[in-house]
C-alpha cells in the first residue's frame, strides 16, 4: 500500500488548523473534511452504494453515490469531481451542484461535509476496494428503507438524507 492520506485538521468554523495522516484524524477523533454526491437518474432514482467490507470506517452499510475525504490542500469542489472518478467511473466536465453542508458531528465522523447534486444515467464502474455494490433507488423507497432500518446506512447518510428530504 501506498503512503498515508493526509488530511487538513480544521477547527469548528473549517478553517485550516493542522495536518496530519489518516489514521491519526481518526484515531483522535479530529475534525476533518469530506464531500458527498448524490448521483440522480431523469427518472428521479437516486444512485446509492453498499461501502466494501474493507473499509475502515463503517463498512457494509449502504451510503451516497460517492463519498470522501478531502486530502490536504484540496478544495471540496475539486474533490467531489475526483471521488466521483475514482469511486464509480463517472468523468464530470463540471463541478456538481452544491446542496449543503453539514457541521463536523459526530454523526458524521468528525467531517465538515459539502454535499453536491449531479445527474448520470450510468452504467457506473465501482472500485471494489471502496464498494461492494451499488443500486438505483426511488426516494421513497429510500426514506421507508431508511425509517425501517436506519443501522442499514452510514451514520452521515442518514444525517443528509433527513436534512435533503425536510428541504
Amino acid at each position: 500500500m501506498g503512503t498515508e492520506e493526509i488530511f487538513d485538521v480544521v477547527n469548528e468554523d473549517d478553517e485550516v488548523i493542522d495536518r496530519r495522516a489518516r489514521s491519526e484524524v481518526h484515531r483522535l477523533g479530529l475534525m476533518h473534511r469530506a464531500i458527498h454526491v448524490l448521483v440522480f437518474n431523469k427518472t428521479g432514482q437516486v444512485f446509492l452504494q453498499k461501502r466494501s467490507m474493507l473499509k475502515d470506517r463503517q463498512p457494509g452499510v449502504w451510503d451516497s453515490s460517492s463519498s470522501g475525504h478531502v486530502d490536504s490542500g484540496e478544495q471540496y469542489d475539486a474533490c467531489a469531481m475526483r471521488e466521483l472518478r475514482e469511486e464509480i467511473g463517472l468523468q464530470v466536465s463540471t463541478t456538481p451542484t452544491r446542496l449543503f453542508k453539514l457541521p463536523a458531528s459526530l454523526e458524521t465522523d468528525q467531517e465538515h461535509v459539502w454535499v453536491y447534486r449531479c445527474e448520470a444515467e450510468g452504467p457506473f464502474t465501482l472500485d471494489p476496494a471502496e464498494i461492494d455494490q451499488g443500486g438505483w433507488f426511488s426516494p421513497a423507497e429510500v426514506t421507508d428503507w431508511i425509517k425501517r432500518s436506519p443501522q442499514e446506512f452510514a451514520t452521515a447518510f442518514v444525517a443528509i438524507w433527513g436534512k435533503l428530504q425536510s428541504s
